[in-house]
């Protein structure tokens, strides 16, 4: 098994937020909204007020595209989505205007590890691809998780880690073979920084949840996905 090689926490260049904003994320931003629309059907996740806009946290939000692909859905929410990148905000803020969806995605500066929210705030706390750039990955995991009210729901994907540098490198050639060279490194250090399965239910069962709420969902991918206990 390859050791988890760390990456920068923090990708806020203006190089680094453009590179990222033009790579062709579509096709995995629709399946992660609609796994996360499924999953929170089949968990039974009832909304505290039925007449209210969900509130939903997005940690990690890049440029905003995942906000975006889900308020574009039949869905009564609002996000507010949050990054510590400020170059990335830059383009999410740009994002979300062509989207002309500035009344319901509020971008936000946080540390994922440290959130200036209320405990129990968010009815939703959804992340992509966030964890795998935390060095210490409780951090972020308990701060979402104490903003998320009881019986909210949680949705966190992730890369997962390969158990060798070729299957790294088959990985990259697939999923990013059209790309250019910065981008393809980019994704090569995310997925030497990615956590495991097993590192991700010992991670949750340390803080009170069933191994049973990660799953493998690809051949790159984790999802935690399960209601917060009442």
């Amino acid at each position: 098994m390859l050791p988890r090689t760390l990456e920068p926490e923090v990708m806020d260049t203006r190089e680094e937020a453009v590179d990222y904003d033009s790579m062709d994320h579509s096709g995995v931003n629709r399946v992660f909204v609609d796994d996360l629309l499924a999953a929170s059907q089949a968990a039974g996740f009832e909304k505290s007020s039925p007449s209210e806009p969900l509130r939903i946290l997005d940690v990690g939000t890049g440029t905003a595209q995942i906000p975006i692909e889900l308020c574009r859905r039949p869905v009564n929410c609002d996000v507010w989505a949050i990054d510590l990148a400020v170059e990335m905000l830059l383009l999410a803020e740009q994002n979300v205007r062509e989207a002309a969806l500035d009344g319901r995605i509020l971008l936000e500066q946080e540390d994922a590890k440290a959130m200036n929210y209320s405990a129990a705030d968010f009815d939703w706390v959804i992340s992509n691809s966030i964890v795998h750039h935390i060095p210490e990955p409780e951090s972020s995991l308990c701060e979402m998780l104490r903003v998320l009210r009881s019986g909210g729901f949680f949705f966190v994907r992730d890369l997962l880690r390969p158990e060798t540098d070729a299957e790294v490198e088959t990985i990259v050639r697939t999923y990013a073979g059209g790309e250019n060279g910065d981008q393809q490194q980019l994704f090569r250090q995310s997925l030497h920084a990615a956590l495991t399965v097993d590192e991700i239910r010992e991670l949750m069962t340390s803080l009170g949840w069933s191994g049973e709420c990660v799953s493998q969902n690809s051949d790159r991918h984790w999802t935690i996905a399960g209601v917060k206990p009442e």
